[in-house]
């Protein structure tokens, strides 16, 4: 069963590729798609977010040329989740995979920790752009399927892919394998403990062939880079080697480089095949920063938490995006979206329809510069030995439900106080009792994580059993 499904996997996309006359001329002025991602970066880790020490020369002028996103959270405060909602267009409580592993279930990984793949009938972004035609490209950092899994990038609608399927893996950038397709091609220079190639560099040249090999037809690629990730390493600390500073500073700081100079190749490169015009280009972190920097870089500014923590710090992310003559340059916006909207989004985009069971809904009407108002509430959860916590975003109000030895709750008013600091849930019953209800229906079982009990999580006092 499992062969038929892969072969029809593998089919329908061909078939999908290939619309009649009609289809294919309109398949003609659809613009190409490129989503770059980088991997535990601060809010304001780069220049148009409020950096003032570490340079980003292209990506300030890739802001000044096209629009900024204030108001832009991942899918998840952590790697794997945050990508499954970018993926499926569905949020927490519903996507696939809730945590960087498995409370059950899964496929165990060569460290023991259940690495949950995405199924076959979890459609993702490539699948719904293939639809369209479509030729679609990704390099970096996956996480979401294992080797020999149905959640392999060529299973879940990627023509071609290149770099790390897990996330364990990911965190040399020193590797002495990565995935090609379906193969394991060995990085020569890094074999037997050696630290002569940096994938960093491999993942731009592949993106880089991609856009040329593609130019004449729609194609989207999905770059997920795995710098500033740990672990701290980069082929060069450039601008920063003289620098005052500690050696994890320096480093940290020439990865933002590096991505901010890759992303200009990027753009020079679409400048160069006459195609920027009819190119959407998306530029964002996976979820907050893992080091704040405090007193140095203020990654996380003005914010409260990092990676892993459901306060702004934890999830908000910067969001860029360039499309000459279309999306408004030098313009910001403070419209509340997040990772599951993508998906709609970029359906609209190519004309594409999206399956039923999303929970994102499009934003494109505002990054074409229009006037745009949703009013909804945005849904993140995570587990903590057994205890889930919840979280929720509502216009100004954002609420954090936690479950352990009892429900608390809290409430801030991001208008007054983006740093999450007076918890005023007592003051404002009404708003409380809207989003407990709305963290009530958000939420769905999973079989690969499950909540302990209510009074059962951390902290619980001890029960006996009955003899």
């Amino acid at each position: 069963m499992n062969l038929i499904l892969r072969t029809l996997a593998l089919l329908l996309p061909v078939v999908l590729a290939f619309p009649p006359p009609a289809q294919a001329a309109a398949r003609e002025r659809l613009p190409n798609i490129i989503y770059i991602m980088v991997d535990d970066m601060g809010y304001a880790d780069i220049g148009p977010y409020g950096q003032k020490v570490i340079r980003t020369p292209r990506l300030d002028r890739m802001a000044a040329e096209g629009l900024r996103f204030t108001d832009v959270y991942t899918g998840a405060s952590v790697c794997a989740p945050s990508r499954s909602v970018l993926m499926t267009g569905q949020h927490l409580g519903h996507t696939r995979v809730r945590g960087n592993a498995g409370m059950a279930g899964g496929i165990p990984d060569h460290n023991g920790a259940r690495r949950v793949p995405l199924e076959p009938h979890d459609i993702t972004v490539a699948e719904v752009l293939k639809s369209r035609g479509y030729v679609t490209g990704m390099t970096g950092k996956w996480g979401l399927g294992e080797p020999g899994s149905t959640g392999e990038p060529n299973w879940k609608g990627f023509d071609e892919w290149f770099g790390y399927l897990n996330q364990n893996h990911a965190h040399t950038h020193y590797p002495d394998y990565l995935w090609r397709n379906q193969q394991k091609l060995t990085i020569e220079p890094n074999v037997n403990k050696q630290r002569g190639q940096h994938t960093h560099p491999l993942f731009t040249d592949f993106a880089l062939d991609f856009i040329r090999r593609q130019s004449q037809r729609p194609f989207f690629l999905y770059v997920p880079y795995t710098l500033p990730h740990q672990e701290m390493a980069v082929p060069s600390l450039g601008a920063y080697a003289n620098e005052s500073w500690t050696e994890e500073e320096k480093v940290f700081a020439a990865m933002i480089t590096l991505i901010d100079q890759d992303v200009g190749r990027m753009l020079d490169l679409l400048r160069e095949l006459r195609i920027e015009d009819n190119t959407i280009v998306f530029f964002c972190s996976d979820n907050g920063g893992w080091r704040r920097y405090e007193g140095r870089f203020d990654s996380n500014k003005p914010f409260r938490g990092a990676k892993g923590d459901l306060w702004e710090g934890g999830l908000r992310t910067s969001m860029i995006v360039r499309w000459p003559g279309r999306v408004p340059s030098g313009a910001s916006s403070d419209l509340p979206w997040y990772f599951a909207d993508v998906m709609p989004t970029l359906a609209e985009l190519a004309g594409a329809a999206v399956p039923p069971n999303i929970d994102g809904v499009s934003v494109l009407p505002a990054i074409l510069g229009q006037r745009q108002s949703l009013d909804r509430m945005l849904y993140w959860e995570q587990y903590g030995g057994g205890a889930l916590q919840q979280a929720a975003r509502w216009g100004r109000w954002k609420g954090i439900r936690h479950e352990a030895a009892a429900v608390t709750f809290e409430l801030y008013d991001l208008a007054a106080d983006i740093g999450e600091t007076r918890d005023v849930a007592a003051g404002n019953p009404d708003v409380v009792r809207r989003m407990e209800a709305f963290l009530a229906s958000a939420y769905t079982p999973s079989p690969n994580w499950f909540r302990q009990p209510q009074g059962q999580g951390p902290g619980a006092p001890k029960t006996k059993k009955k003899r």
